[in-house]
């Protein structure tokens, strides 16, 4: 039997304990909230069944009779009410006017409830048919601007990417640079030394050649030359350093905001298809009042395209300071190939100078020697031509020394005296005149000696320098590093 005032569709609902009282117990809210109901109230509308049974409280009427007491059998039967079957008299309540009008209440009120209930239940279902179009259409809108934040996440996400792999090459190509430059600052060293020891050789140099020339000169602009490459090589070294590490940092940057792009993607990929009948949808106390955004779309996207921005231009001094490295290696390079070939023409021409003065004093040497071996002889003649004077002297002074034995008045000064004095005094002249001679020629020999001394110690000291210049010094700068190598290719 039905409940008065229940529907007749309740009976396909859920099956509704029977109130004890109107409202529910409150030991009822405590159940777990989760997959089942929000914690926040509902309207009646949407916390109730679609066709809720009415809260009505069951009327009935039991007859009952009086019981049976001792106050009853005190009581005269006047008292009593008698029974319908023993009245003899019609006792009568209502009319039937009454009657009548009653029965047009009820109609009247019967016929307001039902319009009143079917104007409800009209204007339940155009609010359900609302509200399900209202809440259909926001959640369309909630899906299209889940499209929409997706394909602005893929949008920055492919920049990001193309940006990365840019970064990623320049810094790539930036090391690449960076290990030319050391190799070629490597390079540098060995000119350098050779430069050095060729100053050091040359200090070996002897007497008159030890000169400031034209190949010590060329030698040290050389040294500095190669020390002034090497610090610009320096220089742009510790800048490449540091670009490095700026363009790591700008990478590191992009690399982050990718990551929280991707997992940004992911999320609000699966945000935009979750649809009514997924799973995994929950109901989620509290979390629409949780803010835990820290950007707006415009600090978002100024975000990321100042990444972008920051990569771009630090890309760009890269990329500049690749070409500065290029060029400085190319202008070096021919700077000390130039100061190279400078100091070999100098030593060329020094060392084509010096044996010209070795050939020279060579031809000096020989002409003094043959001088000296000829002053010699000169010198033997003239002791022979002295020697040669002694026989006549002897004769003429012996011839003297007779005729003074002479007797008495054949002491005479007659010609043939005359003629022996001046014999004696001619030989004396001529051996003096001699004598001098042969001390002139004798000095001369001294002389020409002494300059064959210097000639040949002038000679010693030609041939240590040729040596020096031309096999010491030569035979090192016989090898100097390539162009590729100073470079940096090889």
């Amino acid at each position: 039997m039905e409940l008065v005032g229940s529907p007749l569709t309740a009976t396909y609902t859920h099956p509704r304990s029977t109130p004890t009282k109107f409202l529910p117990a409150i030991s009822t809210m405590a159940s777990s909230y989760k997959n089942r109901f929000p914690y926040y109230p509902l309207p009646q509308s949407f916390s109730l069944p679609w066709m809720p049974s009415a809260y009505y409280k069951t009327a009935a009427i039991n007859p009952t009779l009086a019981p049976f007491s001792k106050s009853s059998q005190g009581l005269t039967p006047s008292k009593m009410l008698p029974f319908v079957s023993n009245r003899t008299t019609l006792f009568t309540r209502y009319t039937p006017d009454d009657w009548y009008r009653s029965n047009l209440t009820n109609y009247k009120e019967s016929e307001t409830s039902r319009h009143n209930a079917e104007r409800l239940r009209v204007d339940t279902s155009r609010m359900i048919q609302d509200k399900y179009q209202q809440t259909k259409k926001t959640q369309v809108e909630s899906t299209k601007n889940l499209g929409e934040r997706v394909n602005d996440i893929e949008f920055w996400k492919s920049e990001l990417c193309h940006e990365l792999d840019e970064m990623i090459g320049e810094t790539n190509a930036l090391t690449d640079m960076k290990k030319r430059l050391e190799r070629a600052l490597a390079e540098t060293e060995a000119p350098l030394q050779v430069a050095q020891e060729c100053l050091l050789h040359r200090e070996k140099r002897m007497g008159i050649d030890l000169v400031h020339d034209d190949v010590e000169k060329q030698l040290f602009t050389e040294v500095d030359v190669i020390r002034s490459c090497q610090e610009r090589m320096q220089r742009y070294l510790d800048k490449a350093k540091a670009q490095l590490a700026s363009n790591r940092a700008a990478q590191h940057e992009l690399e982050r905001d990718l990551v929280n792009k991707q997992a940004a993607y992911r999320i609000d990929d699966k945000c935009h298809h979750l649809r009514n009948t997924s799973d995994g949808i929950s109901y989620y106390r509290g979390v629409e009042r949780v803010d835990a955004t820290i950007s707006v779309p415009e600090s978002w996207a100024k975000f990321t395209d100042d990444n972008i921005l920051r990569s771009q231009s630090e890309r760009a001094a890269s990329a500049k300071l690749r070409d500065n490295i290029e060029n400085l290696m190319v202008v070096t390079a021919n700077e000390m190939w130039r100061q190279f070939n400078g100091v070999n023409v100098a030593f060329t021409n020094r060392i084509a100078e010096t044996a010209d003065a070795k050939s020279k004093i060579q031809t000096h040497l020989a002409k003094t020697l043959q001088e000296i071996f000829q002053i010699e002889m000169n010198i033997e003649a003239i002791r022979k031509a002295i020697r040669d004077k002694g026989p006549p002297l002897k004769v003429a002074q012996t011839r003297l020394d007779e005729r003074t034995r002479r007797p008495n008045v054949e002491l005479c000064r007659d010609t043939a005296q005359l003629r022996l004095v001046n014999e004696v005094h001619e030989i004396d002249e001529t051996i003096q005149s001699l004598q001098q001679r042969l001390r002139d020629a004798e000095d001369m020999l001294q002389m020409l000696v002494h300059a064959k001394s210097v000639l040949e110690h002038d000679l010693a000291v030609k041939a240590n320098s040729l040596f020096i210049d031309q096999e010491k010094c030569m035979g090192m700068r016989k090898t100097f590093p390539s162009t590729a190598r100073l470079v940096g290719y090889v």
